[in-house]
């Protein structure tokens, strides 16, 4: 009972937070002005969105939250020492192989999913890494909706959950292939995302069939199955799951380095401010706005940017949002959380 009055009182909003999102000009000014490292700009996403519309797109339990879970202790393997750490580091330039994975941007559409998200597509990154396919896609649909309950952290699809619970469903459950929503009924996939794709914190690009987001609705957990929703897929659920060899937390920046060079990408979560849907570009750090929620996301690199050292991190909010659906966060000082909630697991 007490799990369940914690939802209510995390998914109720106050008047306040109910009114329009105060990413106008006076925020944005605010950031540019600020002479800070990044840049704020308009984004026509929030154009009529309200705080509680933002927060249903994030759905990541943070550290010291409640009903937060910590994974496994780190295990730690490394061959790299302090010493051997570059000062920037792209696995989409140490992985040429694997670019194509470790750089695709995805979409979780108007749902709380980057949970699935953040694990998923790091679980595939290390895939092609340790395995060297460079074609297959996860299904973080199939992550969402089946990743459930105390197998899963309690992580409920659009709702949102927990990586490292995600992260340990891959171990014993595993996840099936699954591409993007352009890729349903094709045949490509077992279980390709079924929810539309649209326009996040960016314009809409009707051509290529990405409508605004707030055009759409605010999306259910899809149905856990046991068998593909692609017809056209010539193989079985029960033989399309691909099967991670362990999960566990990674802990300080210097092991996360270590991580993402010998073993690749990390699933990362973060604290979102207002201020952060108007990221356009360059090293984000909080600068102004309130609170929103936890955000997960998944981490490829590192470097400096005019001797302030960053992150470089994959959303899934499109291509059209931050840098070509990339973004830099400050790193070495925890930024919102960045280095506090690290978890990853052998291919």
């Amino acid at each position: 009972m007490k799990f369940f009055l914690t939802l209510l009182l995390l998914a109720s909003v106050s008047a306040e937070e109910d009114k329009n999102l105060a990413l106008d000009g006076d925020m944005i000014a605010f950031v540019n002005n600020a002479r800070t490292t990044w840049r704020a700009g308009h984004n026509s996403r929030f154009a009529n969105a309200t705080m509680a519309d933002v927060k249903k797109l994030l759905g990541t339990i943070m550290p010291g939250e409640p009903n937060y879970q910590e994974p496994e202790e780190q295990k730690k393997t490394f061959n790299l020492k302090a010493t051997d750490i570059p000062e920037s580091f792209d696995l989409r330039e140490a992985q040429p192989q694997c670019a194509g994975i470790v750089g695709h941007i995805r979409d979780q559409s108007n749902c709380g999913s980057c949970w699935a998200f953040g694990s998923t597509e790091a679980y595939n990154d290390r895939h092609c890494i340790a395995n060297g396919d460079t074609k297959t896609l996860f299904s973080p649909e199939d992550t969402a909706a089946c990743c459930s309950g105390f197998k899963c952290m309690f992580s409920m699809g659009c709702n949102g959950g927990q990586p490292a619970g995600a992260w340990k469903w891959f171990t014993k459950s595993g996840v099936s292939t699954g591409g993007d929503y352009p890729d349903v009924d094709t045949g490509k996939s077992c279980k390709p995302y079924s929810l539309h794709q649209c326009a996040h914190h960016s314009d809409p690009d009707y051509a290529n069939d990405i409508p605004p987001c707030d055009s759409l609705p605010m999306y259910d957990t899809p149905k856990c199955t046991n068998t593909c929703s692609d017809a056209g897929y010539g193989t079985d659920y029960s033989k399309d799951k691909h099967f991670a060899k362990s999960s566990y937390s990674v802990k300080g920046v210097e092991d996360m380095q270590r991580e993402l060079m010998e073993k690749g990408t990390l699933s990362v979560a973060l604290q979102v401010y207002a201020d952060f849907e108007a990221y356009t570009g360059g090293v984000y750090q909080h600068t102004t706005g309130k609170y929103l929620g936890g955000h997960a996301v998944k981490m490829i690199g590192w470097g400096v940017d005019n001797g302030t050292p960053y992150w470089t991190c994959v959303n899934s909010w499109n291509t059209g949002w931050g840098e070509a659906g990339t973004f830099r966060i400050l790193r070495g000082s925890n930024e919102c959380g960045i280095e506090g909630s690290v978890v990853a697991g052998e291919a």
